[in-house]
């Protein structure tokens, strides 16, 4: 609290101490015995004059009293408001980082699984690729066996070729 809050309140407690000590003190009987007799004695007037004059005074602390408790009410509303403010705001922001680190988590989710797509495809083009060099790997050793198979072939068919040349030319001429 500021020594602003502080004064309404600081002047309503002088007042009220104040206020309790000159009530007793006005109420002895002295001095209302006096007041009295000089009423009787024929002059009216000045008794009139002093009622009124205690019943302006009345009113007079009557207006400050109730002046002090509306400042003093106003005080504690507007305190009350600004209490209410700031739980408000701690609300709104707590409720902020709560969005905040909820869109962190779906954000670290998002990535975690772009991750492990980019790894699967890094695998299957793996795959992909380990099996296209096999089928070639394959295709290679069948294109060699064909070759191989085929100059078996033109080679035993050179030898059978030569063998029955060779067996014509060594028969005698009749």
């Amino acid at each position: 609290m500021s020594t602003l809050s502080r004064a309404p309140v600081r002047a309503a407690l002088a007042f009220l101490v104040a206020f309790g000590i000159a009530a007793p003190l006005s109420g002895c009987g002295g001095a209302s015995s006096k007041q009295s007799a000089p009423q009787a004695s024929g002059h009216p007037e000045e008794g009139n004059e002093e009622a009124a004059a205690e019943k302006q005074e009345e009113a007079a602390e009557v207006n400050k009293n109730r002046e002090l408790l509306s400042l003093l009410e106003a005080k504690k509303r507007e305190e009350a408001a600004e209490a209410s403010a700031k739980k408000t705001e701690r609300d709104a922001a707590a409720k902020a980082k709560k969005r905040e680190q909820k869109a962190e988590r779906e954000a670290r989710k998002r990535e975690a699984a772009v991750v492990a797509k980019a790894k699967k495809q890094e695998q299957e083009l793996k795959a992909a690729a380990k099996q296209l060099k096999a089928a070639k790997t394959r295709e290679a050793e069948l294109k060699k066996r064909h070759e191989a198979e085929q100059a078996a072939t033109t080679q035993q068919a050179a030898t059978t070729q030569q063998a029955t040349t060779t067996t014509t030319t060594s028969q005698p001429a009749p």
